[in-house]
């Protein structure tokens, strides 16, 4: 199953379960500490589904691959390396230590 079928079916479960955890705050009623702590629960559970729903839209997203820069094997312009030192070497007028 794809994560888009596994997410459906994880939402129609959860759904049952709210509907179930509402059926028994109806018989057990909700003043006691358990029952909100099951709905305190039960809320958390549908907002931790919706964040990982918009998780997985952004990363099921089709990776796009940058596009491709490609490197001449002709020599560079000596030029561009006239005000430089040889990297390691000293400079070009100077003795290395």
């Amino acid at each position: 199953m794809s994560v888009h079928d596994e997410l459906a079916s994880v939402q129609r479960c959860l759904d049952d379960l709210i509907r179930s955890v509402g059926r028994l705050e109806k018989q057990v009623g909700s003043g006691g500490l358990e029952m909100r702590r099951v709905r305190a629960d039960t809320n958390h559970l549908r907002e931790s589904l919706a964040l990982l729903r918009e998780t997985a839209a952004t990363t099921t997203a089709p990776q796009t691959r940058p596009d491709l820069v490609t490197i001449s094997d002709t020599p560079y312009d000596p030029s561009l390396w006239v005000d430089t030192d040889d990297e390691g070497l000293g400079a070009r007028d100077r003795r290395a230590p």
